[in-house]
């Protein structure tokens, strides 16, 4: 296939090549039908851009900045490496981006209530947070491993007037959480929006929140340019349904010079059940919504997974990237837990910056890259959220070093 990626995916009916679609019960049919439709008219009415454009302004605090990490750089000895610092955006993370995008459609569709689902809670916390503003109902699904793991954010998103339910079926994690929602949606549906949290599911969602995570590569590209005077020649984002790997991907995916690389969570290593790494033993299937790359066994039964970070600790992975891989625009890696707990503790100590655990693979495959690329060479690693939630579930499992 070719080395370019089609910028025109997904076509009419939600497909990138043999991924993707709209896999869901007839009752959801319409409802996304009518939210893609609503999407659509949004994407060329100016004022529903403007009204987007102010909060991305004036609240969540765009745009983040791209920053030259000097003294990783140093340490590593080899590529300059800059961080798009979407950590520092109101909320910790990228997910506040999707989220204002999709709380101005349900206000357009008229929707009272916001559902939504979460892993590492940055996304619930984003959706509460936006639920808030707008003075609307919000429940939150998330597992009850999840809960336990990420007990910060369940108190933030209670303190923003959400509704917490801990989802205690199966693995009680991110895959349980989006059952959950769906079960809810579909008895609610007149008065109810979904807030999906990644760039997953059935269509209209892989291709609605990517576009709002677009001004992620939007952003880094202009500022690259106005700092090196040239593109970068690697982006490495983590995938865990991909939101934030697709929203710096894309506007680059025309540059052939760019090379594109995802970093999925490698657990304990790639053994079955032990990691949710889906581009390492997955196989094509649908879940929740969408075709996709899915651990699974010979049976089609979904393999329960691990990750130390709970927002990559899913069985499946978004379209778009499934699509990207089999072009071979985008590489996909992993992280173990391991790598990720170092990479946090070095960032952490060389640049003062507490990463989330999942933005943490994304530094620890650039602690891997950067040494062997010139000194010349520019990468940019997405900083996809911060690490507050993640500070009491490292102390329990890193020895820290403390200064005498």
């Amino acid at each position: 296939m070719s080395a370019v990626a089609n910028l025109n995916l997904p076509d009419a009916t939600g497909h990138f090549g043999p991924f993707g679609g709209r896999y869901v019960p007839e009752t959801l049919m319409h409802p996304l039908q009518e939210l893609e439709e609503e999407y659509f008219r949004a994407q060329h009415d100016p004022e529903f851009q403007k009204e987007l454009s102010y909060y991305l302004t004036e609240f969540v605090g765009r745009p983040s900045p791209l920053y030259f990490a000097e003294r990783l750089t140093k340490e590593l000895g080899g590529a300059k490496v800059y961080l798009k610092r979407e950590d520092l955006n109101h909320t910790g993370a990228h997910k506040i981006n999707n989220a204002i995008g999709q709380i101005l459609l349900a206000k357009r569709m008229g929707k009272t209530r916001i559902i939504a689902e979460t892993g590492a809670g940055q996304h619930g916390v984003a959706s509460a947070t936006v639920a808030a503003m707008f003075g609307m109902k919000c429940v939150i699904y998330m597992g009850a491993v999840d809960c336990q793991r990420q007990e910060l954010n369940v108190y933030r998103m209670k303190m923003l007037g959400a509704e917490v339910v801990p989802v205690h079926a199966g693995q009680k994690t991110l895959k349980e959480a989006v059952n959950e929602a769906m079960r809810d949606w579909v008895t609610n549906l007149r008065n109810t929006h979904y807030i999906l949290g990644t760039a997953y599911g059935a269509h209209p969602y892989p291709v609605m929140v990517r576009n709002f995570q677009r001004i992620i590569g939007d952003e880094a590209r202009a500022q690259i340019l106005e700092k090196e005077k040239r593109l970068p020649d690697l982006l490495i984002a983590c995938v865990g349904g991909g939101s934030n790997a697709i929203g710096l991907f894309y506007p680059f995916l025309d540059d052939k010079s760019v090379k594109l690389v995802g970093v999925e969570a490698g657990g304990l290593g790639i053994k079955p059940e032990q990691h949710a790494a889906r581009f390492q033993g997955g196989s094509l299937g649908v879940l929740q919504g969408t075709r996709s790359y899915i651990l699974q066994d010979e049976f089609g039964q979904i393999q329960s997974t691990h990750s130390v970070s709970a927002g990559l600790d899913y069985a499946a992975v978004g379209p778009e990237h499934a699509w990207l891989r089999d072009a071979s625009r985008a590489e996909y890696t992993y992280a173990t837990d391991d790598q990720a707990l170092e990479a946090f503790m070095k960032l952490a100590r060389l640049e003062g910056i507490i990463p989330a655990l999942e933005s943490a693979h994304a530094v620890a495959e650039c602690m891997v890259r950067a040494p062997k690329m010139s000194k010349d060479a520019l990468i940019i690693v997405n900083l996809s959220g911060r690490g507050d939630k993640d500070v009491a579930q490292v102390a329990a499992k890193v020895k820290l070093q403390m200064p005498k």
